[in-house]
């Protein structure tokens, strides 16, 4: 193998691996909480409880394939019907009151859900 094939076959390696380290699987920490304020969540923000809570969103998109679906369940910090009702739909309703206290401490009232 001659020395340029070589520096070739290490610049494709390295390319491939700082692909794949820049191809996280999660949205980074400042994209989450740039949506925390978009969804008018207004009160204290927690990575961990927000992504819980758009996880069943996600979930119920992944079920329906229905994008507007996804975009109701978010509204309004999580306090809309349409996320109860995917929680329905998903049979997590056993976690409905734990959900409830996460959307008070994002939405900074009671969900009313």
């Amino acid at each position: 193998m001659h020395l340029s094939s070589v520096r070739v076959a290490l610049a494709a390696v390295l390319a491939l691996v700082l692909g794949l380290a820049a191809a996280s699987p999660s949205p980074p920490h400042h994209v989450a909480r740039r949506s925390f304020f978009k969804l008018q969540c207004k009160g204290i923000y927690d990575a961990s409880i927000f992504a819980r809570l758009d996880r069943i969103c996600d979930d119920c998109y992944n079920l329906f394939r229905d994008p507007s679906l996804y975009n109701l369940c978010r509204k309004d910090c999580f306090t809309t019907d349409y996320f109860k009702g995917c929680v329905e739909v998903l049979q997590e309703t056993d976690q409905l009151e734990l959900f409830k206290t996460y959307i008070k401490q994002l939405h900074g009232a009671d969900p009313g859900i």
